[in-house]
């Protein structure tokens, strides 16, 4: 076993291979799915079941060359302290997929799943037994790490839950709304599926009218012709109810209905309501005219992927806006402090 892989760990007795004689199996092979291409299925790369090093660094090694075949740029130390996580779920059922040219990448699993998601990225906070020490170093250290890092270089990680139980971790060299979403190799989301296979998309039809928001119907219209609103005509029925559905007059329409003013920002930021976390951030950034999340442990303490949290939060919430490494007040965000 390469020893170099846990250098942190301590030398412990191990049995048989797949197991030790604390019950720590493995049982469910790790499955690696690779999009290579946005218009075809992944190709799916299977580590079987083996001594828990030996599966954890295979996993490890695994993920990182194909996602650096890709040309991905997360760097090894990243992937591993999150495949090391798996140890956590008992190794039911791991699932890794790599995404955007190898530049996301998730994890899934699943096992008992993380209740208190904000205090796994906490560093010290850790659910490792004495049996899982045997492994890896259990002392709370690998997702704030990750995250950490990740971060620093202007990317995310996020953990959610999976669907039927378990925990997914998604990493990516992409701010986090922007890694979510992400479902091929090119990287491209929130697009119509036929744009993302490729395929051509039909451009919607011009609106009767500018600022419309609803398609032009095929048959002429009273404003078109001058003449009186038409009958319902055959084969269309509902054709007068889905224009009343929009507002619309008639007979004798003339124009469309006005849009709502907008939101004055005072009302706007009425509605905001900031943790104290929220509110000491935002106060540092106002005072310094930017600052990131070490200035904020420098300042407050705390750890550096509490104070990264609270700041996209409030860049979520527009208070805020990232400039390079560190985080600048909106106009939205100099109102809220005021």
């Amino acid at each position: 076993m390469a020893r170099d892989f846990f250098p942190f760990v301590e030398d412990g007795e191990v049995g048989d291979a797949g197991g030790t004689p604390d019950g720590l199996v493995v049982q469910h092979p790790a499955r690696i799915a690779v999009y290579d291409d946005p218009s075809a299925a992944p190709r799916v790369v299977v580590v079987e079941p083996k001594d828990v090093r030996a599966y954890l660094e295979e996993i490890t090694a695994t993920v990182n060359r194909l996602s650096h075949e890709q040309g991905g740029t997360i760097p090894f130390m990243v992937i591993r302290e999150i495949v090391e996580n798996f140890i956590h779920a008992y190794f039911q059922a791991p699932t890794i997929t790599i995404l955007d040219g190898g530049n996301t990448i998730r994890f899934s699993d699943q096992g008992p799943g993380i209740k208190e998601k904000s205090l796994a990225l906490e560093f010290g906070t850790t659910s490792a037994t004495e049996d899982m020490r045997r492994y890896i170093r259990g002392v709370g250290s690998g997702l704030p790490y990750a995250q950490q890092y990740m971060e620093d270089k202007g990317g995310s990680l996020e953990i959610e839950d999976n669907i039927s139980g378990g925990t997914v971790v998604t990493i990516s060299t992409r701010p986090a709304h922007d890694a979510r979403g992400l479902s091929n190799a090119g990287g491209e989301k929130d697009e119509p599926v036929g744009a993302q296979q490729g395929w051509p998309v039909a451009a919607a039809p011009a609106p009767p009218y500018p600022g419309a928001a609803t398609a032009q119907p095929a048959w002429p219209q009273p404003w078109q012709q001058g003449g009186p609103w038409p009958q319902q005509p055959a084969g269309y029925p509902g054709y007068q109810t889905a224009y009343q559905q929009q507002g619309w007059q008639q007979p004798g329409w003339q124009q469309a209905p006005q849009p709502a003013p907008p939101q004055p920002a005072w009302a706007a930021a009425a509605d905001v309501s900031l943790d104290d976390r929220g509110r000491q951030a935002l106060s540092l950034v106002l005072e310094r005219g930017a600052a990131g999340p070490t200035d904020l442990v420098q300042a407050y303490g705390s750890s550096a992927a509490t104070w990264s949290r609270a700041l996209a939060s409030l860049a979520s919430q527009g208070a805020v806006m990232k400039v390079g490494q560190k985080y600048q007040p909106t106009e939205f965000g100099r109102m809220l402090g005021a």
